[in-house]
């Protein structure tokens, strides 16, 4: 008989209106007993059911909704119903030989990240109650997916706030992490084992696509690039030169690999340099691009410095604006949930003033299709896109 919570009067109501957490100071009291990662019921002060999620007292994120069904049992037959209708989705929207085939809360698998790259997959596994799930996770994989080797990248400290450890490691037999996939045309060399993320940013699959129409015969810069993400679609849509730039040695020398895999190695250049210092050297020298696209790392993961990061955005998305000739397209986006969209409009707008350039909006965009947004739970959408043309 499983556990059940009660919360407070006045409490829970972004969970009865389908929020999936709930949090250690909603919580009035509970009958039962429990251990940490089991499945238990929560009730409102009316004692009307809300749901069944598994419970972890040390985190503040207390509890995690599966299923807002009593009759509901959180099995086998669960996790594979909840894999099929996030594989169906996945078969409909978007291109799946590499996407996210589990975006947790809003595949309605709170805690759990799946990524698919090719026949290989990476687990994510964010919360102690699904750490529990593990095994059942990998054989469904195995059996009804084809996964020809599952590698865990539990290595975030996100875990930590649950009380949990760090781990990465196989999850099935050793297989070499090292792994080729292609999207839009492009073909990468995937580090699943010591990449960024998973292995690769999927988040960006439809947005690197729609870089392509822009890039034709241009001269291209690519701020941030990582592993050539950007500059490699530019490459491949048929811009004249492109130049990839990264403050890591690592990333520039994984990007040139991924421009010699595409036979782009004439168009397509990286080289290591801090955007920020480099961009306000180039715009004193007049240097000027068709195309400038900027996608940083978040500059806030929390609430507490937002103030920096929105700083950090006005500062390069300035400095990106001033390299674009006029007429010419600024690409520049933000992969952080804090920062929210309308601060981030704000922000590039106030950059756009102090460049003294207009700006046209071409098209705002949000991550791929594979990574839905939940309306009840807006902590799963964070990346903002935009296109410009700089007049």
């Amino acid at each position: 008989m499983a556990s059940k919570f009660y919360l407070y009067k006045g409490r829970g109501r972004k969970s009865e209106a389908g929020h999936p957490w709930i949090y250690s100071n909603e919580i009035e009291g509970y009958d039962g007993d429990y251990v940490n990662g089991d499945i238990i019921e929560v009730y409102n002060f009316r004692n009307e059911f809300i749901g069944k999620g598994y419970i972890n007292d040390a985190s503040k994120i207390a509890i995690r909704i599966m299923t807002r069904d009593i009759n509901e049992e959180i099995n086998e037959d669960f996790f594979r119903k909840r894999l099929k209708n996030a594989w169906e989705y996945r078969k409909k929207v978007i291109d799946t030989s590499s996407c996210r085939f589990v975006f947790g809360e809003a595949d309605f698998l709170p805690g759990l990240i799946i990524d698919k790259y090719e026949d290989y997959y990476v687990i994510q596994s964010l919360a102690l109650g699904i750490d529990k799930y593990k095994d059942i996770i990998v054989n469904i994989l195995k059996e009804e997916y084809g996964a020809k080797g599952i590698y865990e990248r539990s290595d975030v400290a996100v875990r930590e706030l649950e009380g949990m450890e760090q781990t990465k490691g196989f999850l099935t037999e050793p297989f070499d992490t090292n792994v080729i996939i292609t999207e839009n045309g492009v073909r990468y060399h995937v580090d699943l084992e010591n990449g960024q993320k998973t292995g690769f940013f999927l988040d960006q699959k439809e947005n690197r696509n729609a870089i392509h129409k822009l890039c034709k015969d241009a001269d291209v810069l690519d701020c941030f690039t990582h592993t050539g993400s950007f500059a490699l679609n530019a490459g491949i849509a048929g811009a004249k030169s492109v130049l990839g730039l990264d403050i890591s040695e690592l990333a520039i020398k994984d990007a040139t690999k991924n421009a010699e895999l595409n036979g782009l190695s004439d168009v397509v250049k990286f080289e290591c340099h801090n955007a920020f210092d480099v961009l306000h050297k180039w715009a004193k020298e007049g240097r000027k691009y068709d195309v400038v696209i900027l996608d940083p790392p978040a500059f806030t993961k929390s609430r507490s410095t937002i103030d920096g990061a929105v700083r950090g955005y006005k500062e390069i998305n300035l400095r990106g604006i001033k390299m674009v000739k006029p007429g010419g397209f600024f690409i520049t986006c933000s992969c952080s949930h804090f920062m929210n969209p309308e601060l981030f409009k704000q922000t590039i707008a106030d950059a756009a003033k102090d460049a003294r350039r207009t700006l046209r909006q071409v098209e705002f965009r949000t991550q791929s299709s594979d990574h839905p947004i939940l309306w009840t739970s807006d902590e799963s959408y964070y990346l903002k896109f935009y296109i410009f043309q700089v007049v």
